[in-house]
């Protein structure tokens, strides 16, 4: 372009499409948030909302109160609800074992086949002339590899299936809470807004990133990390200060499994409620807002998630060999010429 129109033109053929974009991308986002607040209206005349009975379930022989029954309506509790077996009831206790379907585990099962499936169509026809669906699918796992691979090196590059795998299942679990038929009916719901489906992702996260440590490093040397003895060799005193870090970094791994589910969950279950209830209150404008502002944090909290798992992964495979060679070789830097390249040796 350069060529052809010079710097000064390019440059201003860049600004203006670039603003011609913006006005693009501003004008769709006001009209999907009339078209939403349309809808709103329209729903809100033609289905008038029903009472809730006690058992805080919907009933059309319920009259409705305001503003009491529009917020019970719209209060998920934190257990979800059984689909499969029909007449289960859940049974009492903070940890208990039982096998039925919930709503959560539904639902993502759901979101599961949507992603294989897809994955299935778009790959299916991959060819060097890529389709617009092979361009899509291309565009994606090429965008979450790039962002991987710049955050953790060339090692991540390994990962970045397992990145991309956590990313969307968690991103499309997180989005679903969002419809309007999702978390309003029992038998759907948001998988993250379930506790139990939270801490089997972090479960399943930190058996990779141990599994990945020991193959890396094999059992004695990944678990040397944490019991170091080597200290001893500088004194006691230093043996026993290792040591005691060392047993302090284990103990904190059990941590993670920890955060990684509490802040997915607590994000998204919050989120949903407050939605649901300044909706309810509020009825349209500020949940059109709110909505977009939830469509962002739920993309952040799958990022978060699986940027860390990614980052603990790596973490786990570096031995402290590696600790010590980076750390020998820091400053080296500055000391190299511009461009890396060093200076001609005398009488070249």
């Amino acid at each position: 372009m350069e060529e052809a129109l010079g710097p000064d033109l390019a440059a201003d053929a860049v600004a203006g499409a670039g603003a011609v974009a913006t006005t693009n991308i501003i004008r769709g986002l006001v009209l999907a948030s009339l078209a939403a607040i349309v809808l709103l209206v329209v729903a809100f005349i033609l289905v008038p909302p029903l009472g809730v009975n006690e058992n805080n379930q919907t009933d059309p022989n319920s009259d409705f109160n305001y503003p009491n029954d529009a917020i019970r309506a719209n209060f998920e509790l934190p257990a979800p609800h059984i689909v499969w077996p029909p007449d289960a009831h859940l049974p009492e206790g903070i940890v208990v074992f039982d096998v039925t379907i919930s709503s959560t585990l539904f639902t993502g099962w759901i979101i599961m086949a949507l992603i294989i499936v897809a994955a299935f169509l778009m790959s299916r026809a991959v060819s060097m002339v890529p389709s617009r669906p092979q361009n899509a699918l291309e565009y994606v796992y090429e965008g979450l590899a790039n962002f991987a691979t710049s955050l953790g090196g060339p090692k991540a590059r390994r990962y970045v299936p397992i990145f991309v795998a956590f990313f969307l299942f968690i991103l499309l679990s997180n989005w679903s809470g969002l419809l309007p038929f999702v978390g309003r009916t029992q038998q759907l719901r948001a998988p993250t807004s379930d506790v139990n489906v939270t801490i089997g992702l972090a479960l399943v996260a930190f058996a990779l990133f141990h599994i990945e440590g020991v193959r890396a490093l094999g059992f004695r040397g990944y678990f040397g990390k944490f019991f170091n003895f080597s200290g001893f060799k500088e004194g006691p005193a230093a043996g026993i200060i290792a040591l005691f870090v060392g047993v302090l970094e284990f103990l904190l791994e059990f941590v993670k499994p920890v955060t990684l589910s509490m802040r997915l969950f607590g994000n998204i279950y919050a989120g949903e409620i407050a939605l649901g209830v300044i909706s309810a209150l509020t009825f349209v404008v500020i949940p059109v807002a709110m909505l977009s502002l939830e469509f962002l944090l739920n993309f952040m909290q799958a990022l978060i998630f699986s940027v860390l798992t990614l980052m603990f992964t790596l973490i786990a495979i570096e031995g402290h060999h590696e600790e010590e060679h980076a750390g020998a070789h820091e400053g080296v830097a500055e000391h190299l010429p511009e461009g890396n390249i060093a200076p001609k040796a005398a009488g070249a």
